[in-house]
């Protein structure tokens, strides 16, 4: 078969479409924790592993799934990732019961930090140096637009119909994102082998140690207000599964809008921006269960939380790409892991509150404390970082 030469919008498409399937795995199992636990007879505080799972899956399943893969090329990696992608998630549309479901989610998080490090590490160097931090954008822009389209859309698709056509349709995503890889993908082979030991000194780095503190410690927070924002707004703003359908679309709407403007932020500005979004992001959970009472109101806090959410991310993932220069084979699959680290516990922390009888109200309270713990995190990293690593180069 004769290759083409793809452009670099071309390379960028398809790999937003690869990262859109994904992430509408991942996320929209918020969307139908309702339909699971109504399905496989579980509650719906337990369905919230389905997220914590996954999350913690992809932190610590990812990295080592990256290490002993370093020595293969790029190319024949992705696309051995999204077979393994597809077949896991026809396994969850065939899922007898609840377990079965959650050792689904184990194989499909297992590939997603090293798919997504390969694509935010191809997108950058395919990038002039002043648009690498709009290609890592894009390559997260397909995470949010799955967020604005494929969440909102997965659960009217459950609510009507069966949860289980929803990862029929991931599938079928899959298989289209698995062609474009085949005939798109450069072909890339680094000049030098990627040396495991010198790569895993990024872990010295204090830079990026910092810039992981405050994932793990601050941006945790997100998802243990996220993880049941489906119960809330139909107990705050009794909405329905249609006004939850658009209460998911504004939230993917402003995840979109967040995630594009945050691109295009210079690396030298990455830091001080950073600190801005976090702190909107505390306000707005702040605020979240108090102003969702009014139905008008709950689209438009859903708007800024997804804005907030996703406003920060591709910031995070510049910092930690830009700030590992040891590490160019693992950065973007240390960003990934790590950020789903701080999802899981999120999530987790979440479900513990939950059963233990806290409200939704006291929930979304805790996770902007521990925004407001990221966004202290990040002006003392604006104070002590070395500024050299995002310079931008004339």
């Amino acid at each position: 078969m004769t290759s083409i030469q793809p452009t670099r919008n071309l390379i960028l498409a398809i790999f937003m479409i690869s990262t859109f399937a994904i992430g509408m795995t991942e996320y929209v199992v918020t969307g139908l924790l309702t339909q699971f636990a109504a399905d496989l007879n579980v509650s719906v505080s337990t369905t919230g592993l389905l997220l914590s799972v996954y999350a913690i899956s992809v932190a610590i399943f990812g990295p080592i799934l990256r290490m002993v893969t370093i020595k293969i090329s790029p190319k024949p990696l992705l696309i051995s990732l999204m077979g393994l992608f597809i077949v896991s998630n026809m396994m969850a549309a065939m899922a007898p019961n609840f377990e079965t479901l959650l050792v689904s989610r184990l194989f499909s998080a297992a590939m997603h930090a090293p798919f997504f490090g390969l694509c935010m590490s191809i997108a950058y160097n395919i990038s002039p140096p002043t648009k690498g931090p709009r290609a890592i954008a894009a390559v997260q822009g397909g995470l949010t637009i799955a967020v604005m389209l494929g969440v909102p859309f997965g659960s009217y698709l459950g609510g009507f119909l069966d949860w289980r056509y929803v990862f029929w349709f991931i599938s079928a995503l899959g298989v289209l994102a698995l062609v474009g890889l085949i005939l798109c993908t450069p072909n890339q082979k680094p000049e030098i082998a990627p040396n495991l030991k010198q790569e895993l000194t990024i872990f010295k780095n204090k830079n990026v140690l910092l810039i992981l503190a405050i994932i793990v410690f601050g941006f945790s927070g997100v998802f243990t207000a996220y993880t049941f924002i489906e119960p809330m707004l139909r107990e705050f703003a009794g909405l329905g599964v249609t006004g939850i359908t658009v209460a998911f679309f504004c939230f993917g709407l402003g995840a979109v809008i967040g995630n594009f403007v945050s691109g295009r932020i210079r690396p030298d500005f990455l830091t001080e921006r950073l600190i801005l979004a976090l702190a909107i992001l505390a306000m707005v959970l702040v605020a979240f269960t108090f102003m969702i009472q009014l139905t008008p109101l709950a689209f438009v806090m859903c708007f800024l939380f997804g804005a907030g959410t996703f406003g920060t991310t591709p910031i995070l993932n510049s910092k930690i790409i830009l700030g590992g220069k040891e590490a160019p084979s693992l950065s973007g699959t240390i960003a990934a892991s790590v950020f789903n680290l701080a999802n899981s516990i999120g999530a987790t922390l979440g479900t513990l509150l939950l059963h233990s009888g806290a409200n939704y109200r006291w929930i979304t309270i805790i996770a902007a404390s521990m925004i407001i713990l990221g966004m202290i995190l990040t002006i003392v990293t604006n104070k002590v970082e070395d500024k050299s690593l995002f310079a931008v180069e004339a």
